[in-house]
């Protein structure tokens, strides 16, 4: 039988950090550090293949997500979305910009690049795509591709045209802080029958309007930014 789902994550006891690992270095977080690591394909083990078991029996689909570093004056920043209330997968959660493989998509970066287009309507022209991490499988059966890209400048994320039917807001975290275990939260959600682990990085940003609020990422998007955490940091 499947886990419960987490409804709450903010609420799953936190039990520990993973402070005792290094960050990775600011140097290797340039841009043409990023290309050259990319280019290499030196052998990894990423940490974290999948959420675990399905919570539906659909067959799985292939997706694939944009991880999107935005180059900026104080370095490179990661784009994320805060998905609507509304949606039948993953309701109000973080995440990447991305969605499910088409027909006519050629691979993994041609989805994830007309996905960030469609949903935040971020130019395909502003792209670099540098490489892929390993997929990650999703309790809601699908098998995502992180694509990992440079945007380059200019770029006002205010003025993006925002597919507001599936996101709620853009924004920005510091791949600096998601490139640092201190902000890695372990959570244990114990059930009837078992456990399930995660992880969190709680970022504390502000909204569109300027009003401070905190991002709770975690789950999947938590997990695939571990896997680049590891890529680059080995």
């Amino acid at each position: 039988m499947a886990p419960p789902r987490i409804l709450d994550p903010r609420a799953v006891p936190v039990v520990g950090t993973d402070a005792q690992l290094p960050a990775v270095p600011p140097a290797r977080l340039a841009p043409a550090a990023l290309r050259a690591r990319f280019a290499r394909g030196d052998p990894w083990q990423p940490e974290f293949s999948g959420d675990g078991r399905f919570f539906t029996d659909r067959t799985p689909a292939h997706a694939a997500v944009l991880v999107a570093l935005v180059e900026r004056g104080n370095g490179l920043q990661v784009l994320l979305t805060r998905r609507t209330e509304h949606l039948r997968d993953h309701a109000g959660q973080i995440s990447f910009p991305g969605g499910r493989a088409e027909d006519s998509d050629g691979d993994a970066a041609a989805t994830a690049l007309r996905e960030a287009e469609e949903e935040v309507g971020l130019p395909q022209a502003h792209v670099e795509v540098i490489g892929q991490l390993p997929t990650y499988t999703t309790v809601t059966s699908y098998v995502v591709t992180p694509v990992v890209a440079l945007v380059h400048p200019p770029l006002d994320l205010a003025s993006l045209p925002i597919d507001s039917h599936e996101v709620a807001e853009a924004f920005e975290v510091p791949l600096a802080f998601l490139m640092n275990p201190a902000h890695h939260q372990r959570h244990v959600y114990h059930y009837d029958g078992g456990q399930r682990q995660f992880l969190s990085m709680p970022w504390q940003g502000r909204a569109a309007d300027g009003t401070a609020r905190e991002y709770f990422i975690w789950g999947a998007t938590a997990a695939m930014l571990r896997n680049l955490y590891r890529f680059l940091a080995g």
